[in-house]
């Protein structure tokens, strides 16, 4: 199977694309060339880049504190493993204490470093990073691997605490709804939401399938339109019957 997320706010939007950068940028890191470390150091900057958007620390407090609240709520449950329940508890405990011991802005000794904002500003241009724009990034990309590793952990990890934050919310979020099977007749499926609402939907599907879903969705519609996986050529409904999870995922 493959899924697919679709955040219907803004707020999940800018979690769901750090949490793709935050494993680009531990999967570059721990390799050892120099592409892969220039390319680290590019999703360092994209991650930099997002978080700055908007007030990610507070809204990550907020979750966190009101996930606490509701799970703490469950102890004594029968239906409830209060093992588990308290393995989840210490989790948001300990990344709300790592959020909220970050000092400044998320990514600020990042800016204060001028050495990696002369290159910030030149990978916004094409092929702006040559050896001959940037002398200095051309001698650091030719030290050895453990040296640069080294610099990239130290960089990356004043932000870690970030991404442990939305990482539980995100594990949270996507376990909160129930998956219901449904049939795409030729590729094309409506849904009145009845007042149901949702902060994100997954859509999950045999990967095999040629074609990838498109969301629609309000407080009253939900469509879903499923679009041939054409590589080469004009997007083109999939105009066979799909057969789709759908959950309605919300905190």
């Amino acid at each position: 199977m493959i899924s697919y997320d679709f955040p219907l706010n803004e707020r999940l939007r800018t979690l769901l694309r750090l949490e793709d950068l935050y494993a680009k940028l531990l999967c570059f890191t721990e390799r050892s060339s120099a592409i892969d470390h220039h390319a680290a150091l590019g999703v360092l900057l994209e991650v930099l880049e997002v978080a700055s958007r908007s007030d990610l620390k507070s809204d990550l407090l907020q979750e966190l504190e009101r996930q606490k609240r509701q799970l703490s709520a469950l102890h004594n449950n029968p239906e409830i493993s209060e093992q588990a329940l308290d393995a989840v508890l210490d989790e948001i405990e300990s990344a709300s204490s790592g959020v909220l011991n970050m000092s400044g802005k998320v990514g600020q000794h990042l800016r204060e470093n001028e050495w990696l904002m002369g290159i910030k500003q030149r990978t916004g241009i094409p092929g702006g990073t040559c050896e001959f724009d940037l002398p200095s990034y051309h001698h650091w990309l030719h030290q050895d691997a453990m040296l640069r590793r080294n610099y990239l952990k130290t960089w990356l990890t004043p932000m870690l605490p970030i991404r442990d934050g939305l990482a539980i919310i995100l594990k949270l979020l996507r376990e909160s709804g129930k998956a219901y099977h449904y049939i795409a007749q030729q590729g094309n499926f409506q849904q009145m939401q009845c007042g149901r609402v949702a902060q994100m939907l997954r859509v999950s599907l045999d990967k095999t399938l040629p074609c990838v879903p498109e969301v629609g969705a309000n407080k009253y519609m939900l469509n879903i339109r499923f679009i041939a996986a054409d590589y080469v050529g004009k997007s083109a409904l999939y105009d066979q019957d799909v057969a789709f999870n759908l959950t309605f995922c919300s905190l």
